[in-house]
């Protein structure tokens, strides 16, 4: 992983496609959506979002681009920009894989992107987990070690995926790979591809 002083930049060094002007939409999208959810401070439920390209939004809603103040490619935006919408409707509980199994995009849609904060123990504390899911919540919780995390990890039908992070103990730097978490990337992908 790689990070940046900047929280309107992409992190620097990523491992990415070259030259790949969607992957360079993706990752923008998922700066400025961590930035938007870092906004409302933390201890967020996951938020789910549709990432629609800008210039359809501007072609199919003018008035509604022109409120948001969104610029499509022929004001002078990336013609890949991605422009992303909260699905309030979407509520889940720590079953996060569970609750997108049931999602469905419409071709509309070109991406889709997670936002949610989980806690971790570095990795020498593992064997000191209990085994019950219960207790072991609470014995990170506990924790004088434990690190809490906001990630935000999307992915789009070109077949891109990256995530970029945040720690509460940290919080000028951004974090970001394109396998920053790779099982919630491809639920996120399933989203795309499901009939």
């Amino acid at each position: 992983m790689s990070n940046t002083p900047h929280d309107n930049e992409p992190p620097e060094n990523d491992e990415r496609p070259a030259d790949d002007e969607r992957y360079e939409a993706l990752i923008a999208a998922l700066v400025e959506l961590e930035r938007h959810v870092s906004d409302a401070g933390w201890d967020q439920h996951p938020r789910l979002f549709a990432l629609v390209p800008t210039d359809d939004i501007v072609a199919a809603e003018p008035e509604l681009a022109a409120t948001l103040g969104l610029r499509g490619s022929a004001d002078g935006a990336p013609p890949d920009a991605l422009t992303a919408i909260e699905q309030e409707e979407f509520t889940t509980s720590d079953r996060v894989l569970e609750g997108l199994d049931s999602i469905v995009w419409p071709d509309s849609v070109f991406g889709c992107a997670l936002s949610l904060e989980r806690t971790f123990l570095p990795a020498d504390a593992e064997p000191e987990l209990p085994e019950d899911p219960q207790e072991a919540a609470e014995f990170v919780a506990q924790h004088p070690q434990r690190q809490e995390v906001r990630v935000v990890v999307g992915v789009d039908r070109a077949g891109h995926q990256h995530g970029v992070a945040r720690l509460v103990s940290q919080p000028d730097e951004l974090l970001g790979a394109a396998d920053l978490v790779p099982g919630l990337a491809q639920a996120l992908a399933h989203t795309l591809t499901a009939q």
